[in-house]
């Protein structure tokens, strides 16, 4: 399957779904200088060097993998970060209250709304507290169409991320979620999560005052 989801005015979108887990990693390629970013390098080395080398299409000029994010500190979502790291010299981003937590030092402390700025596009951070506290969604804006948010394990089609039925952590999610997502960002905003299929925020706004009362 084609991983190329989004060939936008500035930038492609490539997704693979890695392990057992169904774990979703992202490639952000800057059409005109090459300049990447990956999302999650969830699993599987050699599938992720594939991702790479299919982007190679996406750019005339030659790719340079720049960072490596982490949504959140969570193993699934970071078994092959230290192969990735040891095999392309990228540095790391991650949130600050996760960082910690990670397998390989990191070189980014991401905290709410930092801008990563890369050769020809500009991803921001957003903090969601709550799956975990550090957790972080990456948002890219693009100039001719829908924002795109890669939300990590904060929010999927249906739902906020788990919260171990923690009424006060799940409180905490679904709060800054609501204030921090949906409160900023329009209907049409493309929602990539880390597991599963995408969904837009239009799709589930109608459900965030359903969700706070069942609590999960």
């Amino acid at each position: 399957m084609d991983s190329l989801i989004h060939s936008l005015r500035d930038i492609t979108i490539r997704r693979i779904s890695v392990s057992e887990m169904d774990n979703n990693v992202y490639l952000l390629t800057a059409k005109k200088s090459g300049a990447q970013l990956l999302i999650d390098a969830a699993d599987d080395l050699p599938a992720i060097l594939n991702l790479l080398s299919d982007a190679a299409a996406d750019t005339a000029a030659a790719p340079k993998l720049t960072l490596i994010a982490t949504t959140h500190q969570h193993w699934d979502h970071v078994r092959a970060l230290p192969e990735l790291v040891k095999t392309t010299g990228a540095k790391t981003a991650a949130g600050t209250d996760d960082a910690p937590e990670l397998p390989v030092p990191v070189d980014v402390l991401l905290d709410h709304g930092d801008v990563g700025n890369f050769d020809g596009f500009d991803v921001a951070a957003v903090h969601l507290r709550g799956h975990t506290p550090g957790s972080v969604a990456l948002v890219y804006q693009d100039p001719k169409g829908p924002a795109h948010i890669f939300s990590g394990d904060s929010l999927f089609p249906g739902g906020v991320g788990n919260t171990q039925k923690d009424a006060e952590r799940f409180n905490q999610l679904i709060t800054d979620v609501t204030e921090r997502l949906f409160a900023m960002y329009p209907d049409d905003t493309v929602v990539h999560p880390g597991h599963g299929k995408p969904t837009t925020l239009g799709a589930e706004r109608p459900h965030l005052e359903e969700w706070r009362a069942r609590g999960w």
